[in-house]
């Protein structure tokens, strides 16, 4: 199935989309190897302030030039402007990265539940696959038809092998036969609505299973737990300046944009960790897993 012949009111009747052709698989290669090549010169390194693992799981297109590279594909933007219009805002990109014959998981949530944003039907995640994401390797699960729910109850559980940043688990058991495989090639993508069911298994494959999750907003959206939010015009106008808006990075990782990332991390922060007594990190641990 290409981009072309979609239907994409399927999105609106079951809260996601899926294949959507983006990228040839060599050009999905391409993008792997980059990412590759920045894990190795950077990993076990002290050439930068944070982990290279944090700068991957949050907020990459503030830092990573070719991050936002992907995101502002036209192809992608064509997709998403289908869901929320043809003004877009680039809220954030993240890779999410399973090593072979990893334990981790995602319990079984739904996005929005931490991220303050007061419309709910204005946003909506790409979910980009830089490797094979199918069953054996830990692919995304969604329940079909519930985002028609609003935000459900969750319950912390900080559970060692969670990755999400309280473990965040929804309190409705999901039977096996209502999980939907998100079963995507290298260069293809899901769409997914921010209340959507969703979640992923361990990877019991020997590759690395490789994702980019990108989330866009409508400029009508507003944030509503944190004092400030930040993000780039990917398309259009924006005449609501809900957010703070600031170009891609011009080089990687460079002094004004790791400034750059520290002040969004610490306001996207206090928004995650409402509810509790402390700020909490954005994510669990040092693997990168969704």
């Amino acid at each position: 199935m290409n981009r072309k012949n979609l239907d994409f009111e399927k999105y609106w009747e079951n809260g996601f989309l899926f294949p959507i052709s983006i990228f040839d698989e060599k050009e999905a290669l391409s993008y792997r190897k980059e990412l590759e090549h920045i894990e190795y010169k950077y990993n076990n390194s002290n050439l930068l302030p944070l982990p290279i693992n944090t700068y991957k799981r949050v907020n990459s297109q503030c830092v990573m030039p070719f991050s936002c590279e992907i995101a502002l594909n036209k192809n992608i933007l064509d997709a998403v402007e289908k869901i929320i219009g043809k003004d877009i805002l680039l809220w954030s990109v993240e890779f999410f990265i399973k090593e072979p014959n990893s334990k981790s998981i995602v319990s079984m949530h739904q996005d929005l539940t931490y991220w303050g944003l007061d419309d709910h039907q204005l946003q909506v995640t790409a979910w980009l696959a830089l490797s094979l994401s199918n069953k054996q390797s830990g692919c995304m699960d969604f329940v079909k038809g519930s985002f028609k729910n609003s935000i459900l109850p969750h319950i912390d559980t900080y559970e060692d092998n969670n990755l999400l940043s309280r473990g965040q688990e929804i309190e409705v058991k999901i039977k096996e036969k209502d999980r939907v495989n998100i079963i995507l090639n290298p260069g293809e993508m899901s769409l997914h609505h921010g209340l959507t069911i969703h979640g992923s298994s361990q990877n019991n494959s020997f590759d690395r299973r490789i994702g980019v999750a990108i989330r866009y907003l409508n400029p009508k959206i507003k944030q509503i737990y944190a004092e400030k939010d930040f993000a780039i015009l990917a398309r259009g106008n924006d005449k609501y300046n809900n957010f703070i808006k600031y170009d891609p990075p011009k080089s990687l990782f460079d002094e004004k944009s790791l400034n750059l990332y520290n002040k969004i991390r610490e306001f996207q922060s206090k928004a995650l960790s409402r509810g509790v007594k402390e700020n909490v990190s954005l994510y669990q641990g040092n693997e990168s897993v969704y």
